[in-house]
């Protein structure tokens, strides 16, 4: 779908996280405050709401990029890990945060499931488009991607195989020749 805006998407991802934070489907659970957001990081998260700006920003992720599932979004927040002098190494965000978000997000009808056709993961709703569509400046509206419709695969007509003789070469076996050095003979 990719959102083409003209907000910078980190203000329209704050101003997400102030709806979203008003709202009583998204709450941070209890451990959030503990908690790391992933293994490539070295501490926990400095502001104190930002399990709500990481469900705005998966709600943009979802419109922009869906339908998209947990894996590919544990890519997206991934970070390279300081390993001392040893060379940097990607590492892939947690997944319980995301899967939790998720759940949260589509208990509030945002986001949904879409498991039908090839791409399958969540994606956007109208009620979650209203959401971002609420947040952005006067004249400026995301509209949903049509759904595509897929084609139904008409049966393929069987065709003859076409028959070649080939000439059947015989087989020659091959003689096993030792490898032992012959005698000498005098």
């Amino acid at each position: 779908m990719g959102i083409t805006l003209n907000i910078d998407k980190s203000e329209l991802i704050n101003r997400i996280a102030v709806e979203l934070k008003d709202s009583s489907n998204v709450h941070a659970p209890e451990w959030a405050q503990f908690v790391k957001t992933g293994a490539g990081k070295d501490r926990t998260p400095v502001s104190d709401d930002w399990w709500f700006v990481r469900a705005g920003s998966i709600l943009v992720a979802v419109a922009d990029m869906g339908p998209i599932g947990v894996s590919k979004l544990r890519v997206k927040y991934g970070n390279k890990k300081n390993r001392g002098v040893k060379p940097e190494r990607f590492y892939k965000s947690s997944g319980n945060i995301i899967r939790k978000i998720l759940q949260q997000l589509e208990s509030g009808n945002l986001i949904k499931k879409r498991d039908s056709g090839i791409h399958k993961g969540r994606i956007i709703t109208k009620e979650g488009l209203a959401v971002i569509n609420k947040v952005l400046p006067k004249g400026q509206k995301v509209e949903a991607e049509k759904p595509v419709k897929e084609k139904k695969e008409e049966p393929a007509k069987k065709e003859e195989p076409k028959t070649k003789e080939k000439k059947k070469e015989p087989k020659v076996e091959a003689k096993a020749e030792s490898h032992k050095p012959e005698e000498k003979k005098e």
